[in-house]
């Protein structure tokens, strides 16, 4: 096979994306290179390789080898814009180091409201030790941010949508307001773009500095492996890079092998994903028993002519909202045989869990009547699924 010379469409990209001879040699996928120790021919060799610090150039492991290289560079290429991608032992590995690689003591970090509740955590945590001031937004706030930002704001991270509520941010509007603010130091930006990927969303060229993804999910594919993945512009790749560095971040060899393998059927998952959760999404916004449903691509959802604007598809994570108490919520959720109950996303299985989103408000308050449960909606046939959450329904009837 050709290296590739011409552009290709992301579909492709997938397939070819970190799959350099010069890292996989005549094989199909890039071997698993189990090292801690690489060697070098002489003296004059090891003071060389301390001279560069760059992928494909072997140093020791906790830099990684081919394995990790090739699937940095297939993200790397898959995010128009990008200069480089940093590997993570987990998704929030990597939020945490994209953080900490822009951030000081003394900082303001403004983060959206409706983020995961470990990147709250951190913030308030950590951070907060560290001497970082966190201040939470409305996710629909868009260029109205510029009003939050002061002379100590140094970063916005944004995740849109949000992967309890849904809302869809304006993110161009956002990053266009932090490029436009004249302080002491720039205002980075920041994207947890898990639900959508580049494969639905592609972060940098809407203005997204750093642009992260839990590669636990829709990446691996499998709920089999922990990742996460940092992307950035040339601007931001230095430190970023030094940072995971620093504090040893690395991804094994054959979490990258499997992260990798996952990739490549992503494409096709993500369309089956779309296809099951948009008809799920309308079945349930028919039934009396639900108050509504969280869903981008519905039009009833906070942001959708945002989602419909920058967005090329929706995945299979959505909430909804039951009419009804815990309890009740509880009771629909035990019953169901197809569901599993747990946290994550994005694998082959389908999941149901119960939502309090009360619990992570600072900014704005969420006062919708009922309990959320939200989705995970898998690659089984869709009307199993949808005769599962029928007999979960029939079980709290009346």
């Amino acid at each position: 096979m050709a290296e590739p010379k011409h552009p290709q469409k992301p579909d492709t990209k997938i397939i070819t994306g970190g799959r350099r001879k010069a890292l996989t040699g005549a094989v199909v996928n890039p071997p698993v290179w189990r090292a801690s120790t690489h060697l070098y021919d002489d003296v004059a060799a090891l003071d060389e390789g301390d001279k560069t610090n760059e992928d494909g150039r072997f140093f020791y492991g906790r830099r990684g080898a081919p394995t990790q290289w090739s699937l940095a560079e297939a993200l790397t290429e898959f995010e128009p814009g990008a200069h480089g991608t940093m590997l993570y032992p987990s998704g929030v590995a990597a939020i945490a180091g994209a953080l900490l690689s822009v951030l000081q003591p003394g900082d303001v970090l403004l983060m959206s409201d409706n983020a995961y509740d470990p990147s709250r955590s951190f913030a308030q945590g950590f951070l907060k030790r560290w001497g970082v001031e966190t201040h939470f937004f409305d996710p629909l706030i868009g260029a109205g941010i510029a009003e939050l930002f002061c002379d100590r704001t140094r970063a916005v991270l944004m995740e849109s949508p949000g992967s309890l509520t849904f809302e869809v941010s304006d993110i161009p509007a956002i990053c266009a307001a932090a490029k436009a603010h004249k302080g002491q130091r720039e205002i980075v930006t920041l994207l947890d773009n898990t639900w959508a990927t580049p494969y639905f969303f592609t972060a940098l060229d809407k203005g997204v500095d750093m642009t992260i993804l839990a590669a636990t999910k829709y990446v691996v594919g499998h709920s089999d492996v922990m990742a996460g993945a940092v992307t950035t512009t040339k601007r931001h790749w230095q430190a970023l890079r030094s940072t995971a560095q620093t504090l040893g971040q690395v991804l094994s060899p054959d979490d990258a092998y499997l992260a990798a393998r996952g990739l490549r059927t992503m494409a096709v998952r993500l369309k089956a994903h779309e296809a099951a959760a948009l008809d799920i999404a309308h079945w349930l916004a028919a039934l009396p028993e639900v108050t509504s449903v969280l869903h981008p691509a519905l039009p009833s959802c906070p942001g959708h002519e945002i989602w419909k604007r920058d967005f090329t598809g929706s995945s299979g994570l959505f909430s909804f909202v039951l009419k009804g108490d815990w309890n009740k919520a509880a009771k629909f959720i035990d019953t169901l045989e197809l569901f599993g109950i747990g946290y994550s996303w994005g694998g082959f299985e389908s999941l149901a869990c119960p939502k309090r989103p009360e619990k992570y408000r600072s900014a704005t308050e969420w006062n919708c009547e009922g309990t959320v449960i939200r989705l995970q909606i898998g690659l089984e046939d869709v009307e199993d699924l949808k005769a599962d959450l029928a007999r979960g329904f029939a079980a709290i009837a009346g």
